[in-house]
This record gives C-alpha cells, structure tokens and sequence, in this order.
C-alpha cells in the first residue's frame, strides 16, 4: 500500500487534504496527516476512510524520521525554515518530497545528495510560486511559436478579500500565513526595468507601488517581490527589457503599510520589554512624542496630514489608543500580527480572493502587441478558501503524479516541465482555476 505523508494541516492545507484524502480512499491507498495541532488535522480528515492524523512535534527529529519513514511520498506545508530539515530525513530515506515553498539557495545546496539518492523533489508547485510558473510558460511558449519576440512580462499575484467581505479600509483580511504578511518585502526587491537592473530597499519599497487597473476586478496597486533576477533563466527571454514579479494588494494598502514600516513596526530583529504594556506606549517608543496629542505628533514625524487616507488607516488598527498589548516580551512585528490577527480575521461566512495577473509585450511582424492573462478566484467561506484551492489543488495534483511514478525526475525541480504541468493545468482548469485573456 501506498502512503503519503503531508506535514502541515494549516490555512493553506484544506484543499490539498481533501483531495488526497478522496484520492487514497479511491486508489487502497493511505494519508497520514501529521501537525502539532492534532485537533486540527483530525478535522481535516474526518471525512475519509483511509487517512490517519498524527501529532508532530518538529523539534522531535526521531519522531519526524519515524513519519517520514512511513512513507512513500512527503508533502511539506510547514513553515519554509523547517523545509531543510524535511529534506534532509528524505534523503536519508530515500524518500520523494513536495512542497509549495521557494526553492532557495539553502535548499539548493542539497542538489548532488538528491541525485545521488535518485529521489524527486518537486518545490514551488503551489500558487505564488507555482501557478505563476507554468501559466506563464504556456503563453510565452504560444507567443514565441508565433514568432513572437517578448519584450516585458509583469506577473503579479495576491491573496485578497472577496468584494462582498471587503469591510474594513486595508482591503484586505487574513487568508493564509499571517507572519509571511507582516515580514513580506524585507530585503532589497531586484527586478529588470527596460533593460537596467533596479533595486528597491524596504525601507522604499511600498512606497514605490505600482497601480493596476483590472476594469471589473477593480483597481489594485503592487510592490516587487524580493528578487525577480534569479527567474530570467527560467523563462528563457533573451530579448527581455523588462522583467518584474510582485505581489498585489488592495488601493491604499502599500502607502499605509509605508507607514508601519517608517514607525519600525515590521521590525522583527528585537524584543519589546515587558514594561511597555499598551500600544500607546509602544508607538510612544517609536517616536519623539513630546504631548498628550500621540496622533498629531506621530502624523508630524511621519511628515503626513492626520486626515491623509493612509494615517487614517492606522487610526482604524486602534495603535493610538490605550488597549493593552496581548504578547509580552515580542518583536515589535510579533505585536503587529497579533493586532492584525483580529482586525483582519476572516469572519464566519466570510470569502478570500485570488488575483493574479500576467501582463506580455511582445513584437511580432514589426508590431507591437500587448496581452493581459487573468485569474480570479473566490473561496468558499472562511475555510474552504481561494487561497487553499490554489495553493493546494497543484500541489496535490503533482504528489499523484510523482506517487505514481508518471512525473519522476531525480534532482530538485522546480514546475517547469511540461510533461508535468499540462496535466496539473488540466486538472485546476477543471477546478474553476482559469485564465482569461484580453
């Protein structure tokens, strides 16, 4: 009997539970579903027949080397920084490994054990990255078939609020890991800008957002990922004079979210004192506060009017007010995702969005072309969410494929073959996961 192991029952893993767990019932084959909260991952598999959940402690490496053990096949949803050691306990066992997460240069490291071993690991085959890589192949493939010859490609992607839940002034709410929303963008954004290399620091970098206006999806604005350089390989665009991936968010949310960064609320290098036990105290700290009046001073040191738009949006978060801090002996960037954690939540009912956007200019018969690919797609309810269909249902797809030896490749790979995305395409295509081109 076949067995997959998936590491990880949280936001993001609905989706692919389910459908593996109604693939092994289908197949005599067996889930084991293994997460620190038991109670979660025994929900998630109530349903099915041939599934098991297990509880895992990832500091218990005997206990995550008798998991692994067990399997034939070993899907990671845990934090990125665990990845490694994931991987390592699959060398040793020769086991094939999937995960959602970027193939980084840690990981990377691990190319000749993977080969020598002859096992497959499969990495960025979820939504962002994944999805991103293989729609996006697909078109340059048909527009350089043509004759085409691309000269910019933009790729945005984000995790929204469906329209009909949008119910506070950030647009936006909590759909999968709040602490990747609170640290996302720090370090230096590289991408290529009509043929110069550019470099965006954090410190600037919301405050650079770039607007999107996608007619009857709405208007959105987005901020360049960490590095798009390292992809220009991948995608195969000599000619190319610009090139960016980002991420999108709600209008006004990047010069909001400026201001966070400018006060040092996303740092997450040093602790807070017990001592400071309110938010007004803490942004207290932050600046030179001199009277009563904490609002004004702070929209003084932040050089912005009170009434601006982007200052009236951390008035609504209450970070001015005398509400006591719910964390103790935390980052300043701990505290600000345990706030965010209850003015973003995903109420009962409520829907998340998923917007990406690929975005082509080409040249073809000496004229220029342009060509927008879209996807929009709407969850269910605060459970069964866009975000977990999209990052999940590729990901799941791929563990069949590599369980059932259709897909199988020593090495660490990355979802770029399309012996392996067409059907994955096909697949999602057939879950509502589509684009549409203008």
């Amino acid at each position: 009997m076949k067995t997959i192991l998936v590491l990880g029952a949280g936001k993001s893993a609905g989706a692919l539970i389910d459908y593996l767990g109604n693939y092994v019932d289908s197949q005599c084959f067996k889930l084991i579903v293994a997460d620190p909260n038991i109670k979660i991952a025994t929900q998630k598999i109530a349903s099915f027949t041939n599934s098991q959940a297990l509880p895992f402690d990832v500091k218990d490496k005997d206990a995550l080397h008798s998991l692994v053990n067990q399997a034939d096949v070993v899907v990671s949803m845990l934090p990125a920084f665990l990845h490694p050691l994931v991987l390592e306990t699959c060398i040793f066992l020769g086991k094939d490994m999937l995960t959602a997460s970027y193939a980084t240069a840690e990981i990377k490291k691990y190319e000749s054990q993977v080969i020598e071993k002859g096992i497959t690991v499969l990495m960025e085959c979820g939504l962002d990255p994944g999805i991103d890589h293989f729609s996006a192949l697909e078109i340059i493939e048909r527009i350089k078939n043509k004759g085409g010859i691309i000269t910019s490609f933009k790729s945005f992607c984000g995790g929204l609020v469906a329209p009909e839940n949008d119910t506070n002034p950030w647009h936006y709410k909590f759909s999968w890991n709040p602490r990747n929303v609170i640290l996302a963008g720090q370090g230096t954004a590289q991408y290529l800008d009509a043929g110069n290399i550019k470099y965006i620091p954090y410190q600037q970098l919301f405050n650079s957002a770039q607007q999107f206006d996608l007619g009857e999806m709405g208007v959105f604005e987005g901020y360049a990922n960490r590095d798009s350089l390292s992809y220009l390989p991948i995608y195969d665009l000599p000619q190319i004079e610009t090139f960016v991936r980002g991420t999108l968010r709600g209008e006004g949310y990047c010069k909001a979210w400026h201001l966070l960064v400018k006060l040092g609320l996303t740092d997450d290098s040093f602790i807070i004192p017990s001592s400071i036990k309110t938010w007004k105290q803490l942004i207290s700290a932050f600046t030179p506060t001199k009277s009563n009046d904490l609002q004004q001073e702070v929209a003084d040191y932040l050089n912005i009017s009170m009434n601006n738009e982007a200052f009236q949006k951390l008035v609504w978060l209450g970070i001015f007010n005398d509400e006591t801090l719910t964390l103790s002996n935390v980052s300043p960037a701990a505290h600000l995702q345990a706030l965010l954690e209850q003015k973003w939540k995903l109420e009962v009912g409520d829907k998340d969005r998923i917007i990406m956007i690929h975005e082509f200019e080409y040249l073809l018969n000496n004229q220029k072309h342009t060509l927008r690919a879209s996807l929009d797609v709407i969850g269910e309810d605060e459970n069964l969410t866009a975000m977990a269909k999209t990052v999940g249902l590729p990901l799941a797809k791929a563990t069949e494929l590599v369980l059932t030896k259709q897909w199988n490749k020593p090495g660490i790979h990355l979802p770029l073959d399309k012996k392996l995305y067409e059907p994955i395409t096909q697949f999602i295509e057939s879950k509502g996961i589509k684009f549409v081109e203008s």
